[in-house]
Order: C-alpha cells, then sequence, then structure tokens
C-alpha cells in the first residue's frame, strides 16, 4: 500500500513538472534568428515585445564570408523562423540551413535589385539593397507577413508595427536625400572600399566607386587599387571612405598616392556597440550620410 501511495505520488510530481514545463514553454516568445545585426535591429521594430529576435553574426563580424560554428548550428536548430537577406549576401546560408526543419524568409523580396557593374561579380545583384531607407520598408513588411505566419494572434500588431516604422523609414530617407543635396555636383562621388553603396548612391544621386564589389575579395588588387586612384584623380574626389567590418589598408594606399583625404569610417554591415555610434539601422544610415556629407564638403577637416 506504501508502494502504491509512493508511486501516485510519483505520478502526480511528474505531471505536476510536466504542466509546469508545459505552462513554462507556452510562455517563451517564439526565438526569430537572423543572419546579421542590421537584420535582426529592423525585425526587433517590426515584432515588438511578442517575439525574441537574436543575431546569428556578433556586432562587427563580416557578413559575406562568415563561417557557421556548431553553435549557431544549434541555435538556428531551436529557432522558430530564421531570416536571411538574400541577393547572394549569405553565401554560406544555403549550406547552413539545408539540414535543418525550420522555415525562413528571404526579406529583400519584391526589392527593385541593382547590378555589380565591375570584376568577377558583374551582372550578380549588389546585396546591399538594405542601404536604401526605401528598400527598408519592403524588408519590414516582408518580415511582418512572415512574423503573421509565425505567430497569428499578433499578425496586426506585426502589420502596425511594421507601418509605423516605416515612416521613420521615410523620415530618415528624406533626411539622406537632403544632407546629400548639399554636395557640390563636382563633389557628389563617393569612393569606398566595398561596393556597399550603390543603392544609397543611387537614392542620394551620387556617382559610385569602389575598390573591390564584395568584402568575399581576400584581398585588393593592384589592378583595383589603381582604377581607383585614377578615379580619384581624374575627378578631384577630395575624401574617400572605407567600412567598419574590414581594413582599410587598401583605401590608405590611395590616399597616399592622391590629395584626397580619408573622409572616415562607415557602417554597412554591422551595428556597432550599444555606446557605439550605430546601434540601429537608423543611426547607421543618419550616420553614414552625415559622414559622407562632412567630408566632401570639407566640413570635419
Amino acid at each position: 500500500m506504501a508502494l502504491t501511495a509512493s508511486v501516485l505520488a510519483l505520478g502526480l510530481s511528474a505531471c505536476g513538472t510536466s504542466s509546469l514545463a508545459a505552462d513554462s514553454n507556452k510562455a517563451e516568445k517564439p526565438v526569430v534568428l537572423t543572419t546579421f545585426t542590421v537584420l535582426a535591429d529592423i525585425a526587433e521594430n517590426v515584432a515588438g515585445d511578442h517575439l525574441e529576435v537574436e543575431s546569428i553574426t556578433k556586432v562587427g563580424a563580416e557578413i559575406h564570408g562568415y563561417e557557421p560554428t556548431p553553435g549557431d548550428i544549434r541555435r538556428a536548430s531551436k529557432a522558430d523562423l530564421v531570416l536571411d537577406n538574400g541577393l547572394n549576401l549569405e553565401q554560406w546560408f544555403e549550406q547552413f540551413v539545408n539540414d535543418l526543419d525550420v522555415p525562413h524568409a528571404v526579406v529583400s523580396e519584391g526589392v527593385e535589385e541593382l547590378s555589380i557593374t565591375a570584376d568577377a561579380y558583374a551582372g550578380k545583384p549588389n546585396p546591399h539593397a538594405w542601404m536604401s531607407p526605401l528598400n527598408v520598408q519592403i524588408y519590414a513588411q516582408n518580415m511582418a507577413r512572415a512574423f503573421g505566419e509565425l505567430d497569428p494572434d499578433h499578425a496586426d500588431d506585426y502589420s502596425d508595427r511594421a507601418e509605423a516604422y516605416n515612416g521613420q523609414l521615410q523620415e530618415v530617407q528624406d533626411e539622406l536625400v537632403s544632407d546629400l543635396s548639399a554636395l557640390p555636383q563636382k563633389k557628389r562621388a563617393l569612393v569606398t572600399c566595398e561596393g556597399a553603396f550603390s543603392y544609397l548612391a543611387r537614392d542620394a544621386e551620387l556617382t559610385e566607386k569602389y575598390i573591390w564589389p564584395v568584402n568575399a575579395e581576400a584581398q585588393a588588387t593592384p589592378g583595383q587599387i589603381t582604377s581607383a586612384i585614377e578615379f580619384v584623380e581624374d575627378n578631384d574626389v577630395p575624401a574617400v571612405f572605407c567600412e567598419s567590418t574590414v581594413s582599410p589598408a587598401p583605401m590608405e594606399r590611395v590616399v597616399e598616392a592622391t590629395d584626397a583625404d580619408f573622409g572616415g569610417t562607415l557602417y554597412v554591415d554591422s551595428l556597432s556597440e550599444a555606446d557605439g555610434p550605430v546601434p540601429t539601422y537608423l543611426d547607421l544610415i543618419r550616420h553614414d550620410a552625415s559622414v559622407i556629407t562632412e567630408a566632401l564638403t570639407g566640413e570635419n577637416s
């Protein structure tokens, strides 16, 4: 009899533990995993408090040639949704998700693509579509749709939050165009390490020149550096730039060979830490527009 009571007690205890675990699981938010920090920030603005948004890569990581770790695979296998940029940005991503039974969404779907125009990547889509706040409005809508499918109870909330965020994106877009419109015609050239600014250059009517098309390049070739030097000299470019996730050494060679100044560090593939210059995507666009304008007009000299 004592044994039966003991077994019954254990059974009730187990049921109680199982019930508590189930309640705990219900209380946990669905996890959305993005490929890099910029997407994570955009997703957080759309998700609000309903979802837990994380980034596979950390602040400062180079996204193009990223090599997933076993820990990344484990995190992704436990996620409820994975978001990637698409447009051939995450070259490692397809292999990363091949063996995972986790839904994923491509947030750049519907964006009007711009093509890379030089070197081995010529004709392929430029993947940095988020460098236009107009495109990120499409990203936000795609995220809201994916979140609504994942969590139908809050679908309207995601849609409303995307609409509100898109209002902020339009404000930043207008600021970007207004700030860069101050550049005189002869200074409307943007020379960078990576060809990551095609969409921003399009929006602001700047001529873009870069050393290499995407950061997957192992290093700049002599021909690429020479081409950049010739462009700077031929167009009297007053300042050149490089991105936060790569070494500025190749661009420093351009500076040494010309009269151009190094205009500053621009952010593209990664946000900064919370106490840094670009903790959010909106900060990133404002920062880059300010650095470009000040350097090309000589205001930061």
